[in-house]
C-alpha cells in the first residue's frame, strides 16, 4: 500500500460505491442466499443488490450450467465424470504377477509328469511294457524339469527345503511342494527300475536286479495315485490368487489342467510306443482332449468380462492354437491305429496343444491383472447384485 493512497481513503471510496449501487438496503452478506461483495463471484450478476468488484466483469454462469449438463443419474448431479479404468491414480490396482515363462513351463511339465505316470500305470496293469517304459521315463524327466523351474523361480534351492518345514493344508503352494516331494521319488524309483535288465545277474548287482522290478511296480502305482493331485493343484494355485481372470475361473482351471495332463501323457505314449500297444494312450487322448476343450470353452465364454483376456491378444492366439492342435491330435490318434508315423505326429500335436493351453491360461491371467477394468467392473457388478438381493 502506498503512502498517497492510505487505507482510510480507499475504504471510504469503497463504501461510497456500495451506497450508490445498493441504495438504502445495502449489500447482503454471504449466507443469506447471495454473495458478499468482493468475495467470490456475483450470482450471475442479476441478483438485486449484487455488486461486482471494480474492474472485474461479472463472471459467466457457464460453469454451473456445464456441471448440470454433464449428466444426472436418478436426479442426482454427478460430482465427477464417469471413471475410465486406465489406472488408479496413475498406478495399477493389482501388481501383475512377477512370474515369467518358467512358471508357465512349470505348469506344463507338472501336467506332463502326472499324465505320463498315469500312462505308465496303465501300461503296467495291462501288460504293455513299451507304454510303461515310455511313461516312467517321461514322468521322471518332466518332474525333474518341474523341480528345476520351481527352484529357479524361488531363487535358490534352500527355499524349496524351507517349504518342507511346514505343512499348511490351506496353502496350495505348501500342498504342492509336498505333492512334488512324494511324487518325485516314486517316479524316480519307477524309472530307475526300468534299467534293471542292464545289471549283471550275479552277486549284489544280481540281487538289485531281482529286487528292482517289484519295487518299481509299487513305486509306479504310488506315483500314479499322486498324479491327479499333481495335475490339478497348479490350477488351484492360480485360482487362489487375486488375479481376476484366474480367480474367477476357479471351477474351470483344475478341469483344464487335468485334461491337458492326460492329453500330454497320451502324446508321450503315441510317440514312443508301437501302434499295437498304444490303445490306452488313444483313450487317454480322447478323454484329455474332451476335458481340455470343455474347460477352455468355459473360460472363454462364461466368465463375462473376465473371459475377454482369454480371447484377445497373445492368450487368445495361444488358446486358439491349443484348440486346433488338440483337434488334430485326437483325429490322428483315432485314425492312426495302424500307422506309427501318424500316431507319432498326433502325439506331437497333443504335446504342442498342452504347451499352448498352459501358456495361454498363464498369459490371460497376467493380462487381466494389468488392466484395472477387470478388477473394478466385476466388483461393482457384484456389489449391485448384492444390493439388489438385499432389496
Amino acid at each position: 500500500m502506498t503512502a498517497d493512497r492510505p487505507v482510510g481513503d480507499l475504504f471510504r471510496r469503497f463504501r461510497d460505491r456500495l451506497d450508490a449501487g445498493t441504495g438504502a438496503g445495502g449489500p447482503r452478506l454471504a449466507g443469506d442466499g447471495t454473495d458478499a461483495p468482493g468475495v467470490g463471484r456475483p450470482a450471475g450478476g442479476d441478483a438485486p443488490g449484487a455488486v461486482a468488484p471494480r474492474g472485474d466483469a461479472p463472471a459467466p454462469a457457464a460453469p454451473a450450467s456445464r456441471g448440470r449438463r454433464r449428466g444426472r443419474r436418478g436426479g442426482e448431479e454427478l460430482a465427477v465424470p464417469e471413471a475410465e479404468f486406465t489406472s488408479y491414480y496413475g498406478r495399477p490396482i493389482l501388481k501383475a504377477p512377477v512370474w515369467k515363462w518358467d512358471i508357465a513351463a512349470y505348469l506344463f511339465t507338472g501336467g506332463l509328469a502326472a499324465g505320463s505316470s498315469l500312462l505308465a500305470a496303465g501300461g503296467q496293469l495291462t501288460g504293455r511294457p513299451a507304454l510303461r517304459r515310455a511313461g516312467r521315463v517321461a514322468s521322471l524327466a518332466a518332474v525333474t524339469a518341474s523341480t528345476v523351474f520351481l527352484i529357479k523361480d524361488l531363487g535358490r534351492p534352500a527355499r524349496f527345503h524351507h517349504m518342507l518345514r511346514v505343512a499348511k493344508p490351506t496353502s496350495p503352494m505348501s500342498v504342492g511342494t509336498w505333492i512334488l516331494s512324494v511324487f518325485g521319488p516314486a517316479a524316480g524309483i519307477a524309472a530307475v527300475a526300468e534299467g534293471a535288465s542292464w545289471l549283471p545277474g550275479r552277486g549284489l548287482p544280481g540281487l538289485v536286479r531281482r529286487a528292482l522290478p517289484p519295487v518299481g511296480h509299487a513305486a509306479g502305482l504310488a506315483a500314479a495315485a499322486t498324479a491327479p493331485a499333481l495335475a490339478t493343484y497348479t490350477g488351484v494355485l492360480l485360482a487362489d490368487t487375486a488375479v481376476p481372470s484366474w480367480h474367477e475361473a476357479y471351477p474351470q482351471l483344475p478341469t483344464i489342467f487335468a485334461g491337458s495332463a492326460l492329453a500330454s501323457g497320451a502324446g508321450v505314449g503315441l510317440i514312443a510306443a508301437p501302434a499295437a500297444q498304444a490303445g490306452p494312450a488313444r483313450r487317454m487322448a480322447v478323454a484329455g482332449a474332451a476335458l481340455e476343450l470343455y474347460g477352455a470353452h468355459q473360460v472363454e465364454t462364461r466368465l463375462g468380462l473376465l473371459s475377454e483376456p482369454y480371447r484377445t491378444g497373445r492368450a487368445g492366439r495361444l488358446l486358439r492354437a491349443g484348440r486346433a492342435l488338440t483337434a488334430v491330435g485326437v483325429a490322428g490318434a483315432l485314425l492312426g491305429r495302424r500307422s506309427r508315423t501318424l500316431s507319432a505326429l498326433s502325439g506331437v500335436a497333443l504335446l504342442g496343444a498342452s504347451v499352448a493351453t498352459r501358456f495361454g491360461i498363464f498369459e490371460g491371467g497376467v493380462a487381466s491383472a494389468k488392466d484395472p477394468k477387470y478388477t473394478v467392473v466385476p466388483q461393482r457388478e457384484r456389489l449391485e447384485r448384492r444390493r439388489a438381493a438385499e432389496g
